[in-house]
């Protein structure tokens, strides 16, 4: 079963695991600082608590709990190691937090599957006078593959390297389909 769960400052839900969801209704700790009640969804998008307690000598202390980490290191403890210690969403929804969503990732994993900012509208794809071309990176060093008519194509290209050269932790573009074009009427003469 899952349990949604609405964010203090958002009309979102984070989806939980009901063994988590109970979990975290039912520890001492989380349960006396009122833990499921007062999650957010922080700027980053993910989700969190945060509280502010005062400290000695003056101002505060602001105790910041990122639910989908916390998760992670509880329930997928053994899976943390050397390069994978990030934690991040399989599906991309960053407000799902079952367990079976979450996987660890290294840094150069999560680059590579972070939302393109490429003018193209795809990852590895620059227009380049009036064609496109493909790149990709691997140990800091960029592959050209080719140069294509259409960014579609180039970004074809790029995803058939990536999955070549990094399987399931690939970076996909999704190609966006273009609308059919509407024929234009012969003008009377």
């Amino acid at each position: 079963m899952l349990y949604k769960i609405k964010l203090t400052n958002a009309d979102d839900h984070v989806v939980l695991d009901d063994f988590v969801f109970e979990f975290l209704s039912n520890d001492v700790y989380f349960k006396s600082i009122n833990f499921v009640n007062r999650l957010r969804k922080h700027s980053t998008g993910c989700v969190v608590f945060q509280k502010s307690w005062p400290k000695a000598g003056g101002g505060f202390k602001i105790e910041t709990i990122y639910l989908h980490k916390y998760i992670a290191e509880k329930w997928l403890a053994d899976q943390f190691t050397g390069d994978n210690n990030l934690v991040g969403a399989v599906n991309g929804d960053k407000l799902d937090c079952r367990v079976e969503n979450l996987m660890l990732r290294s840094k150069a994993t999560m680059s590579r599957q972070r939302k393109t900012r490429s003018n193209s509208g795809y990852t590895g794809v620059s227009k380049d006078g009036s064609r496109f071309r493909a790149v990709i990176a691997l140990n800091r060093k960029h592959i050209h593959l080719g140069m294509f008519d259409t960014a579609e194509e180039a970004a074809l290209a790029y995803n058939r390297k990536s999955v070549e050269l990094f399987g399931d932790a690939a970076k996909i573009n999704v190609i966006k389909t273009k609308p059919a074009s509407i024929p234009k009427r012969p003008v009377p003469c």
